[in-house]
């Protein structure tokens, strides 16, 4: 939830006082950055270095304030070519050291005057690695940044955080996918059909399937299984997307239904806690979760270790060490992060289906892991054959 207010040119908010209040109770004090006013949502932090545009844009966000863990931010400014959709979804944006002049030929307006635009509210000129320690000991927690020369008392403040609603338990996605259907054309000599549902897709993902002369029909998250085979699919994918995965009822119902029928099926980030709740798996919060473009995950199925971007809170609770039956054949864990072992894939061993809980299209990189595109195409030729 964003309350912002707009300023004009001349009234440049970057001496404005903020203050960051987390629900635990600490408190961090620097500049306004963006929009002053004031917002909450869930505290994280993002390891990458670059590709802030696509993170702010990335509708996995809704609802969470994103600290950036590398120091200077901003200094290439916002261009019209990166954005991953139609608006920035964060809540909230923290920084330690804006840009004060963006630098690169794409660049046609700075970040601050792009999230004041779009009201996005953010703080600057904190100590960004206190607050990222602090929320990798205690954990992600409600925050709430406020700004403007007339701040409530802490008490206040810390109150107000506190009544903000948590992730946990959150239904989000239908909030960030697209009311109506609407399909990306093959890029060349159309090959295949494939049904996506949005539960908050990046932009990149149907163009990644679109180079593989896939013709994408993007759906809503409320379509139903009815909705789905109509457009006749070869395959169907389930997005990435925001919110506590147990919320989820009718995502999985429509991918039992897909599992039932036995078209080929992919699914990515919360579409991965999609199949896994599909499959009988419970989910669980992590305790800071992944997000960044550095986490590195081994594919069990060839031992390859990539290199990959991630943005998650939740996970699939599913047994690595064996092959488990559920009601659509046997399963297996495909891949495993090898920071802490958290399940990062799953595939059906007796069905075309597979999902990874990592970001293949890599918007921003890296692009270790463009090949499951073309696994996702291998299973649906060899359901054609």
């Amino acid at each position: 939830m964003t309350t912002s207010i707009q300023g004009t040119a001349s009234q440049r908010h970057k001496a404005a006082p903020a203050v960051l209040v987390l629900e635990d109770g600490r408190i961090f004090r620097g500049r306004a950055y963006g929009a002053v006013g004031v917002t909450f949502g869930e505290a994280v932090f993002s390891t990458g270095m670059t590709g802030y545009q696509e993170t702010l844009t990335d509708p996995s966000y809704h609802r969470q304030v994103v600290v950036m863990t590398a120091p200077h931010v901003g200094n290439t400014g916002v261009n019209d070519e990166d954005p991953e959709s139609k608006q920035i979804w964060v809540a909230g944006y923290v920084v330690r050291d804006p840009a004060r002049v963006p630098s690169n030929w794409r660049s046609r307006r700075s970040l601050d005057d792009e999230l004041r635009a779009q009201g996005v509210v953010g703080i600057s000129g904190i100590d960004t690695r206190a607050l990222t320690r602090h929320l990798r000991e205690r954990g992600a927690m409600r925050v709430g940044i406020f700004s403007g020369n007339a701040l409530p008392d802490e008490g206040t403040m810390l109150a107000e955080v506190r009544q903000a609603p948590e992730m946990k338990g959150a239904d989000l996605s239908a909030e960030v996918a697209t009311k109506e259907a609407y399909v990306v054309p093959a890029i060349g000599e159309k090959k295949f059909t494939v049904a996506a549902v949005d539960l908050g897709i990046k932009g990149m993902t149907p163009h990644r399937m679109a180079e593989r002369g896939i013709e994408v029909h993007v759906l809503p998250a409320t379509a139903s299984a009815e909705d789905v085979f109509a457009v006749n699919p070869d395959g169907v994918f389930f997005s990435n997307g925001p919110g506590d995965p147990a919320t989820a009822d009718h995502p999985v119902s429509v991918m039992q239904a897909v599992l039932e029928r036995g078209t080929p099926l992919f699914g990515i980030c919360f579409g991965n806690q999609i199949l896994g709740r599909a499959l009988g798996f419970g989910t669980y919060k992590l305790k800071y979760g992944h997000r960044g473009i550095n986490q590195p995950v081994q594919d069990r199925t060839t031992g390859k270790v990539e290199v990959t971007a991630h943005n998650h809170g939740f996970a699939v609770d599913a047994p690595t060490d064996k092959v488990s039956d559920t009601p659509f054949g046997r399963a297996e864990v495909s891949h495993v992060c090898l920071n802490d072992n958290v399940v990062e894939g799953l595939q059906l061993l007796d069905k075309p289906a597979f999902s990874v809980q990592y970001h293949p299209e890599a918007a921003a990189g890296p692009h270790d892991a463009a090949y499951l595109f073309d696994r996702f195409v291998s299973l649906m030729e060899g359901q054609r054959a």
